[in-house]
C-alpha cells in the first residue's frame, strides 16, 4: 500500500465541524475526514471556523498526510475519520 495525496483540494462541512480531503492508493480514491477538534490540538492558537480550519489544516498539510497514512496503513478501508489522537 502506497499511499498518495496530489489532490491538494479540501472542503470544510460546518454541520460535521470536519476537513474532508483524499489519498490514492493506486487506482483507489480514499476520503479523510479530519475533525475541527485534532486542528485545535496542532493549531491551539487558530479559531475553528472555516477560514481558519483551512488555514491550520494548508500550515500542517504535511502532518495531518502522515497521520493519515499511518491509519489507512493499519486497515486499508475506504474512509476514514481522523481525530485529535491519531496527530
Amino acid at each position: 500500500m502506497y499511499l498518495q495525496f496530489p489532490n491538494r483540494s479540501r472542503s470544510y462541512s460546518p454541520s460535521h465541524h470536519r476537513i474532508q480531503f483524499w489519498g490514492y492508493d493506486s487506482a483507489l480514491e480514499i476520503s479523510f475526514f479530519l475533525e475541527t477538534d485534532a486542528l485545535a490540538r496542532i493549531d491551539p492558537g487558530g479559531g475553528l471556523d472555516e477560514a481558519a480550519a483551512l488555514q491550520a489544516f494548508d500550515a500542517n498539510r504535511a502532518r495531518i498526510e502522515r497521520a493519515a497514512e499511518r491509519v489507512y496503513s493499519r486497515h486499508a478501508q475506504g474512509s476514514y475519520l481522523l481525530t485529535a489522537d491519531d496527530l
